[in-house]
């Protein structure tokens, strides 16, 4: 599994994003949120619970995000 961003960002239309500034927001958001998810599955992990369980439950939690779409 990588840890780097993707190489491409696919629109909702389903072609590339090609703006250079969306590609470097969506790229520093990436490192963020990854950073961000590893500390906190490192602290749950050293804390006692399982990698396994922890992995499932911060995948819970990505899939549980509302959509801004959804709110309009």
């Amino acid at each position: 599994m990588t840890t780097t961003a993707p190489g491409t960002w696919p629109g909702a239309d389903g072609a590339p994003i090609s703006c250079r500034e969306k590609l470097k927001v969506l790229a520093e958001n990436h490192e963020e949120a990854r950073q961000a998810l590893q500390d906190i599955f490192e602290d749950a992990v050293l804390m006692g619970v399982d990698e396994a369980a922890m992995r499932r439950i911060l995948a819970e939690l990505v899939a549980g995000l509302d959509s801004p779409k959804r709110r309009a």
